[in-house]
């Protein structure tokens, strides 16, 4: 194989690594990845803008740049705006009917909101109001992981679904970190309105734009990507012990 179900390619030249260089962990290693990938993630964020405004290619917005950031995160070699149509290219039929699901769950989910808190009182208003919220969060969270494992595997749609269901519960604490880091991103980005000048207007919409998706979309694969590996990929090679040797050991897989 060239790559776990296509994820890993060798073959591909690399950034490279230099000898006995100190290993990075956690925030650090997070920022270094960001920034050496600064311009490749700018890119990606312009294609997966303008492949949404449709609205109902979002889907595949989502799986390109998925793949793009899956492999930053991992720092493996992508190419980038060739990896981000390649990707929509081998996964467009399932990601183009999950991105139209995702739209009408989420416009359920969004109605059922104001319904509750504008229209119902009560006990029972209250009550529907946290039960929403909760799906809410949970689906929201499915969506760290549907569009990884999505780009990754070869699964049917319907089990993309149910694993994502499974890591919303499974990684609970990392999702609620995932989430509150990037609300605390937005609110910061959104601050910047208030200072209300027009050169940092300007730079607002620059961010907003050509910097926050690909900043989020780095974040979560960063964060989600070990869970996968640790969940699905690790417990594939113990089934198959002798299969991809190499691979194995280029992942620290034993």
């Amino acid at each position: 194989m060239s790559g776990f179900f296509g994820l890993f390619n060798y073959e591909k030249e690399g950034p490279g690594v230099e000898k006995d260089a100190p290993q990075k962990k956690g925030f650090f290693l997070f920022f270094d990845l960001y920034f050496k990938n600064f311009w490749k993630l700018v890119v990606s964020s312009i294609w997966f803008i303008l492949l949404s405004i449709p609205v109902v290619t979002s889907g595949l917005a989502f799986a390109g740049f998925t793949n793009v950031a899956r492999n930053l995160a991992i720092d493996s070699h992508s190419f980038g705006t060739s990896d981000f149509f390649e990707t929509i290219k081998k996964n467009w039929k399932q990601a183009l009917p999950a991105g139209i699901i995702n739209l009408l769950i989420f416009a359920l989910l969004i109605w059922d909101l104001y319904f509750f808190y504008t229209v119902t009182t009560g006990i029972f208003s209250l009550v529907a109001l946290a039960m929403v919220l909760t799906l809410l969060f949970i689906f929201i969270t499915m969506n760290f992981y549907l569009w990884t494992i999505m780009v990754t595997f070869k699964l049917k749609l319907k089990q993309i679904y149910v694993n994502s269901f499974k890591f919303a519960i499974l990684c609970l604490k990392r999702n609620i970190l995932i989430v509150v880091s990037l609300l605390a991103i937005y609110a910061a980005t959104i601050s910047l309105l208030f200072l209300n000048v027009n050169i940092i207007t300007m730079l607002y919409t620059a961010i907003v734009l050509f910097v926050l998706p690909g900043f989020t979309f780095l974040l979560i694969e960063f964060n989600v990507f070990p869970k996968i590996k640790k969940h699905m990929i690790i417990p594939y090679y113990k089934d198959h012990p002798n299969e991809d040797l190499e691979l194995r050991h280029r992942m620290g897989i034993e």
